[in-house]
């Protein structure tokens, strides 16, 4: 029931939504939204077209490294920092994402310690959802 109430808000704000800011995808995302049922990986790229892709980098590689030993992720999931680090390094605002288990707000206070300690930028780790909610408040 929540995955399925999470697929309908992210179809919403792909939707209706998106349009309302500036997006960029990593080529990490690229890489993960390719895996799997090939049906599967073809509609989540086309979701993705006409998005600027943001290139992978030995910076990013580094700094994502740093963020799996700071936050105790498993490998398995270590794409997770990949995902963190390109929005750090490119100041984006905010890094859209369900997986709230290694990039919720338990570990978003580890990370912004760790950032403000490098002078580095630290996004806003938020869903969809709450994205939505926050700008319905500002209009």
């Amino acid at each position: 029931m929540i995955i399925a109430g999470r697929q309908a808000i992210t179809i919403l704000f792909w939707e209706n939504e998106r349009h309302k800011y500036d997006l960029y995808v990593s080529q990490y995302v690229i890489d993960e939204c390719s895996f799997g049922d090939a049906n599967a990986a073809e509609r989540r790229l086309n979701f993705l077209k006409n998005i600027p892709v943001i290139p992978k980098s030995e910076l990013i590689t580094t700094l994502a490294g740093k963020y799996q030993h700071l936050l105790g992720i498993p490998d398995r999931s270590k794409i997770d920092c990949f995902h963190l680090a390109v929005c750090v390094i490119t100041e984006m605002d905010y890094l859209l994402s369900w997986n709230c288990t290694h990039l919720g707000i338990h570990t978003f206070v580890k990370i912004q310690r760790y950032n403000e300690q490098q002078g580095l930028f630290t996004p806003l780790l938020i869903t969809p959802e709450a994205l939505m909610e926050i700008d319905e408040t500002e209009e």
